[in-house]
């Protein structure tokens, strides 16, 4: 029997732009059926709720006490509770990190620093997986996209969080046409819209023992997606109304067109 899971949740102590506290995610998430949720607060350079003027340690422990009030909540209820986060680069394009932990964190200072190259060959060297999150979001705080392929292992090609069907459209066939894995999450600020629609997430084929067991069914493309029926169908009549930049496996800018990328 699968299991379900969330794999893009932000709680209100760690990410600004939460509005619930973790805890109050387990019992509705244990409602829809979900076998567990990850916890992936938005990081240093991104819309994080700590002050970034805090000493490292300080601020990764504040950082991570949104994940940990939420798996000691999951932990009393029944709901399996993992750790990850959301990096931004350059105000526009969103990363979603999985594998490591609080103890790697503390160690690793420079992360704060790190270009998305950078970012992505320290995660793979400890076994972790970067997912570029809904990677043609539109929204008017985005100035362009920038799709880097070279430095993510898959795109969330269905997020609950998009205004636009089309974005998720665009990010399956660029995902397909990349050669990229794909994943799904809700993009989850308030608990409160569980009672609602767009509540998406992965299906695995035996439960998580740790984030690890993540990873490696990305690395496998051992993941079956939930999300609306036909969400992510791509019809050839998607807009894009920002610049886009293609990157290569150096995160160098190709000067390719995204319309010839997705058609050639």
């Amino acid at each position: 029997m699968s299991c379900l899971y969330e794999t893009h949740l932000h709680t209100a102590r760690s990410s600004a732009c939460g509005i619930s506290a973790g805890p109050e995610y387990i019992k509705r998430y244990i409602d829809l059926g979900y076998q567990g949720i990850i916890v992936t607060d938005h990081f240093y350079n991104g819309n994080t709720a700590v002050k970034r003027g805090l000493p490292w340690r300080e601020w990764v422990k504040r950082f991570c006490q949104g994940y940990e009030e939420t798996r000691e909540a999951g932990e009393r209820l029944g709901l399996d509770v993992f750790f990850g986060w959301e990096e931004t680069f350059d105000g526009c394009d969103d990363y979603l990190v999985y594998g490591l932990d609080r103890e790697w964190l503390l160690e690793h200072p420079e992360a704060r620093g790190w270009t998305r190259l950078e970012q992505y060959r320290a995660v793979k060297a400890e076994g972790g997986c970067v997912v570029q999150a809904h990677p043609f979001r539109q929204h008017d705080y985005i100035s362009r996209i920038i799709l880097s392929a070279g430095c993510t292992d898959a795109a969330e090609a269905a997020n609950g969080g998009n205004h636009e069907r089309s974005y998720d459209a665009l990010a399956m066939r660029y995902a397909k046409r990349a050669g990229l894995a794909v994943t799904a999450g809700s993009d989850i600020h308030d608990a409160s819209r569980l009672d609602g629609k767009d509540i998406y997430g992965v299906y695995l084929e035996t439960r998580m023992q740790d984030i690890a067991s993540y990873t490696q069914a990305i690395r496998n493309r051992a993941i079956r997606l939930k999300m609306e029926s036909g969400r992510c169908d791509y019809r050839g009549d998607e807009k894009i109304s920002l610049p886009v930049d293609i990157r290569d496996e150096r995160d160098r800018s190709t000067g390719k067109d995204i319309w010839e990328f997705l058609h050639g």
